[in-house]
């Protein structure tokens, strides 16, 4: 199942109450579902939940039922639709469009004035025409309509409801988008997808650790490797110091250091301090290295 099924399906547990939500979200469904016009209402869908919901909603919505509508636990593409002219009339009438015209359609922001439709109307363009990726691959959710007057009212109502999306067309559709994951989490949470939300926080999480864990490896890396490079230049110092005779004629500390530096290649400043007897400062040993490494270039 993916992240967008699994978003629809807790959606699908939403009771359907309320008469003006139930017809918001149906509105939101017929707009941005595959057919809505003066002559028909075609809804697909390969989601059982959103199948078995969708009966129940427009029977809240408009008192009436679909013309056709799959058998019950049919599997792959199921198709609700109305074409009885007294239904399509009925439903037009309902949303604010004259029937006895051609239908433009666009958004009748008079039925979507209560927070709570607003929020129902979403919803139910989410359900149609809605899809969120997995949070773990990207951050990402678009809505998809085939009518460009929609789309562009759809960008007016979001921004009035604080997430200002971005839009694209596509294909011949209008794309509105989410990139950000906050946003994201916001308009799943008003739609009435919670757990969604939270997964995708959690996601967010996940991904924000791994990163600060690969920062801080990486981070390590580059220290050791500069260590290493160090203890190296430092041990072909002494060497240099050793052949030329000079290493016996200076003072017993930094014979002492060298003589520790040479049998302890692998061990940083600070574990190579606490050899010493009694232990001597990271920035003490630093010096005396730096001494050793000073006099090797005088040699050569």
């Amino acid at each position: 199942m993916s992240f967008s099924f699994d978003t629809k399906n807790e959606l699908c547990k939403l009771p359907v109450q309320k008469l003006c939500c139930a017809r918001a979200e149906a509105y939101g469904i017929l707009l941005y579902c595959n057919t809505f016009s003066s002559t028909e209402v075609r809804i697909i869908t390969e989601n059982p939940n959103f199948a078995a919901r969708l009966p129940k909603l427009f029977h809240r919505a408009f008192g009436l039922r679909f013309d056709r509508q799959p058998e019950p636990d049919q599997p792959g593409k199921m198709v609700f639709q109305i074409t009885e002219q007294k239904k399509l009339d009925h439903i037009t009438n309902l949303l604010g469009y004259d029937p006895r015209q051609n239908m433009v359609l666009h958004i009748n922001f008079a039925m979507l004035e209560e927070e709570c439709c607003r929020a129902s109307f979403l919803r139910g363009i989410f359900f149609a025409g809605g899809s969120v990726t997995d949070p773990l691959k990207r951050y990402h959710l678009e809505l998809t309509t085939s009518h460009a007057q929609v789309s562009r009212e759809l960008d007016v109502l979001l921004r009035e409801c604080g997430y200002p999306p971005k839009c694209v067309s596509r294909n011949g559709s209008f794309v509105t988008y989410f990139k950000q994951s906050d946003q994201i989490e916001d308009f799943l949470t008003l739609i009435g997808a919670p757990v969604a939300a939270m997964n995708l926080m959690s996601a967010k999480m996940e991904k924000d650790l791994r990163n600060s864990v690969n920062r801080r490896l990486n981070c390590d890396s580059a220290n050791l490797d500069k260590a290493v490079l160090a203890a190296q230049e430092q041990m072909e110092a002494i060497r240099a110091l050793q052949t030329t005779g000079l290493l016996e004629q200076l003072p017993d500390k930094l014979q002492m250091t060298a003589a520790l530096r040479l049998e302890n290649p692998e061990l940083t400043l600070s574990e190579l301090a606490e050899e010493f007897d009694p232990p001597v400062s990271k920035s003490c040993l630093n010096h005396r290295l730096r001494k050793l490494s000073e006099l090797a270039k005088t040699v050569k």
